[in-house]
């Protein structure tokens, strides 16, 4: 059995002024892709001939993705499928909320591009995000789709083991799945919504109750990407029926499943501690005897963010805050000019407020240069200088970098748990970065990722669609093709 892989992935914060372009991808071509974490596995496990294509997955989230770049990466995918020889099915690794410039939905177009090149009985499955946006025409086109199942994210592997899992019974089944797919008007940021807590762990277990089911292959619960000013935005639900003789069960189920969603609206809640601004998450670190992780979530570049938002820097100056670390700036110029001055110098530098003009301009520091990391030639991550301003040691980077682990402090010379506080450019803190945390504080801080939906100028969403709304009635409509025929169910 041959299996295609293949994918662009990237989730596009519609509001961000930063376009995604080439350099932004991490392009895997050929054998390249055979070290993705969880393929390899799962070659083994189901007895299987990984292809690989063409996976690009994004360095660091930002906008829409520039139309040249992604027809460029999908041509180049489309070139590869039609060398690759006879397959057997086609496993897609996407995120689920990539926009494209005059393109629009990034998976959609993929999935219509791949089917149209393999025709209508290979076996498409895609491995997404939970923060994805679908349309009708993805779920049309793909024959069935799974997605991570924790937030924050740990479960990459396994969720692209179970899409091939699942796609490899499909082959050798012989089955012809029948996707149930319906889309809530519900607009949720992922803080809201992570799985462990009320009420997406009771929606997570329903899903798995429903894959038991005989007939059905898998369920799906998606939140969706909030910060896409797009259509199709929204959470969904997915049930796969096997066959036609499922479908019935499968639309019951779907209709449940996306009802009881919906019926929780209100229930949707941050699963950390919460403050309101950034001076409010300041006063309540400096009180605490633990080290407190500060998540600035307005600028979050993991939504796609541009990152250097100066607000929450410019509070640690004004309040003369005498332990802080800040990760980070993406600042080339700064970078530049402490690498220059060397370790040990001190300089003088305007960080800062060059993406995001909107929240501040750049914030004049004096500082010493503590640490400087150059990485390996090849590496995709950053140069990053320490810069210690009277106790606020603020991160650079030469380009945008997400701080997600702990090494990403190693790397800067930082031991985070010897600090009063660490200020981090995310929304809930990644997953191992979560984990050493003492006590997190998530900071409802103004910016392009603001969690509060009624603050950000949206133009394009269905409407009407929860929060922006909330005196509307809804009850679910399967709208894909599997759903036409409502009578049968």
């Amino acid at each position: 059995m041959r299996i295609g892989i293949a994918g662009i992935s990237h989730e596009a914060l519609t509001f961000s002024p930063i376009p995604q372009t080439m350099e932004d991808f991490r392009v895997l071509r050929g054998p390249d892709i055979l070290g993705y974490a969880g393929l390899a596995e799962a070659a083994k496990k189901f007895e299987f001939e990984p292809v690989p294509l063409l996976v690009a997955s994004a360095r660091c989230p930002s906008g829409v993705v520039q139309e040249r770049t992604y027809l460029e990466l999908r041509d180049e995918t489309l070139a590869r499928l039609r060398d690759a020889g006879k397959l057997d099915g086609i496993c897609m690794i996407l995120h689920g909320a990539m926009l494209v410039e005059n393109v629009w939905s990034g998976e959609t177009d993929q999935v219509r591009m791949i089917r149209a090149a393999v025709g209508r009985d290979l076996p498409i499955a895609v491995r997404l995000d939970p923060h994805a946006n679908l349309t009708e025409e993805f779920a049309n086109k793909a024959d069935t789709w799974a997605c991570f199942r924790t937030a924050p994210h740990a479960d990459a592997p396994e969720t692209l083991q179970r899409t091939l899992g699942i796609l490899t019974k499909v082959v050798r089944g012989r089955l012809r799945p029948r996707p149930v797919f319906i889309r809530i008007p519900l607009l949720l940021p992922g803080e809201r919504s992570t799985m462990a807590v009320e009420p997406m762990k009771s929606m997570l277990k329903m899903a798995l109750e429903i894959e038991q089911m005989p007939g059905i292959l898998n369920a799906e619960v998606l939140i969706g990407f909030g910060w896409a000013d797009t259509w199709h935005a929204g959470a969904n639900v997915l049930v796969t029926a096997e066959n036609d003789a499922a479908l019935p069960l499968a639309r019951r189920q779907a209709r449940r499943m996306a009802q009881a969603m919906w019926d929780q609206r209100e229930h949707f809640v941050f699963d950390q501690e919460v403050a309101a601004t950034a001076d409010e998450a300041i006063d309540q670190a400096l009180k605490s005897e633990r080290t407190v992780f500060i998540a600035d979530s307005g600028d979050n570049p993991t939504a796609g963010a541009p990152g250097d938002s100066t607000h929450f820097l410019a509070r640690l100056v004004a309040k003369k805050v005498p332990d802080a670390v800040v990760a980070g700036f993406p600042d080339a110029v700064a970078t530049d000019a402490c690498f220059k001055a060397g370790q040990g110098a001190k300089v003088t530098v305007e960080v800062g407020g060059k993406l995001d003009t909107v929240r501040g301009g750049p914030v004049k520091l004096t500082g010493t240069v503590e640490h400087l990391y150059q990485p390996a030639a090849g590496a995709w991550d950053a140069r990053l200088a320490t810069l210690n301003a009277n106790g606020i040691r603020v991160i650079l980077s030469d380009r945008r970098y997400i701080y997600r682990h702990p090494d990403d402090f190693k790397k800067a010379g930082i031991d985070p748990l010897k600090h009063k506080m660490v200020v981090i450019k995310l929304g809930y803190l990644m997953a191992p970065i979560r984990a050493i945390a003492p006590r997190e504080i998530l900071a409802l801080t103004p910016g392009y990722a603001d969690m509060d939906f009624t603050r950000l100028p949206y133009r394009q969403v269905t409407r009407p669609i929860y929060p922006l709304d909330t005196k509307f009635d809804w009850h679910p409509i399967i709208t894909n093709v599997a759903g036409y025929d409502e009578t049968s169910s």
